[in-house]
């Protein structure tokens, strides 16, 4: 017979032959050697595991009915140890449930005792032309995945460097916001992950919270840089700032964006509905607002400000509980306690 196995052997793909008939093992590796196979036998399933464990095949041969564990055993181990290794099962009896079982575990073929030679060739060059395939395929994909992966990080530091470009403008204002911002972002992403949000959810978090203020571009220094008390007015014209930053990142189709938006529009508004702009309560209040609002008051009451010295941690968590359930989300105030520790370490690091 022509050399089938000559363009799919792989440089001598290694084939495992496993029966309890040693002569039968003895005569497949006669068969196939020769076509450029480089044949192992083993006697027994526990065998076969030993061997599987030792050295690299690319192709198991194995009778359905041996003693101590089955074919139909060593071929579901396989399949979830060593997906990549192409199965045949043979059985010296023809019947069809075993067949269609042993096809449904993952075998790529299945042949009847006594053997044709021509079919055993044919039949090994199928199944490893198939696994080529498989592999090839599962390669593909693989690296798809990883080239999207890629992509998707690239555009997130593009959306991340854009962000924060956008945010700096209010350190060339306001040193103390600059750093701000920093730091809002690591603590919202620490709170929406502890209080259960998704990897990426988290990630775009950490990326749209620092534009929470963003808004404040639109206020005068005159009133932004005010070292003493706002009058009303004044106050009011600072309030604005929430709608002038959704203003700003609105209307966009960029997922990132649009939590931002979110963000700058209600991280003003309180629990029981007493914030602004809009006076919403509890549940109505986006909850990456609800975050970013604790993230907020932590920091803004930590740091010295324009207008005021930084309060210390026991004056700070005072007046922060006396909000838990009036200014703040009770669940997420909550985590904001768990977490202190983490958040402590964050107020310590040098920007």
């Amino acid at each position: 017979m022509e050399n089938l196995a000559a363009d799919y052997s792989e440089d001598a793909s290694r084939i495992l032959i496993v029966d309890d008939e040693l002569y039968i093992c003895k005569t497949l590796a006669r068969w196939l050697e020769p076509e450029g196979y480089l044949c192992d036998i083993a006697e027994s399933t526990d065998d076969a595991l030993q061997m599987l464990d030792k050295n690299s095949y690319k192709l198991l041969i194995s009778d359905i009915n041996m003693p101590g564990k089955s074919g139909i055993e060593l071929l579901k181990f396989t399949k979830n140890s060593y997906p990549d290794l192409a199965v045949i099962m043979a059985t010296a009896v023809d019947e069809k449930n075993i067949a269609i079982h042993a096809l449904e575990l993952g075998a790529y073929g299945y042949m009847i005792k006594p053997f044709d030679k021509n079919e055993i060739i044919i039949n090994v060059v199928n199944s490893l032309e198939r696994r080529r395939l498989t592999v090839e395929s599962l390669e593909y994909e693989r690296k798809l995945e990883q080239e999207v992966s890629e992509r998707t990080a690239d555009i997130r530091r593009r959306e991340e460097e854009i962000a924060m470009r956008l945010v700096w403008a209010a350190e060339y204002r306001d040193d103390d916001t600059g750093e701000h911002i920093r730091r809002i972002g690591a603590v919202s992403a620490m709170l929406a992950q502890n209080i259960g949000w998704s990897p990426e959810e988290v990630d775009k978090i950490r990326i749209a919270a620092p534009m929470h203020d963003v808004g404040k571009i639109g206020i005068a220094d005159s009133i932004l840089l005010k070292p003493g008390k706002l009058t009303a007015e004044e106050f009011e014209t600072i309030k604005t700032h929430s709608q002038i930053g959704a203003g700003i990142l609105g209307g966009s189709d960029i997922p990132l964006l649009q939590l931002a938006s979110e963000i700058a529009q209600s991280h003003h508004e309180k629990w029981d509905g007493s914030g602004y702009p809009l006076g919403l309560e509890g549940e109505e209040i986006p909850e990456s607002a609800r975050i970013v609002a604790i993230a907020d008051v932590y920091d803004a009451l930590s740091y010295d400000r324009v207008y005021r010295p930084a309060f210390p941690e026991v004056k700070v968590l005072s007046i922060m509980n006396e909000g838990n359930g009036s200014h703040f989300d009770p669940r997420i105030f909550k985590a904001f306690l768990e977490l202190l520790p983490e958040f402590r370490r964050i107020q310590k690091r040098k920007h």
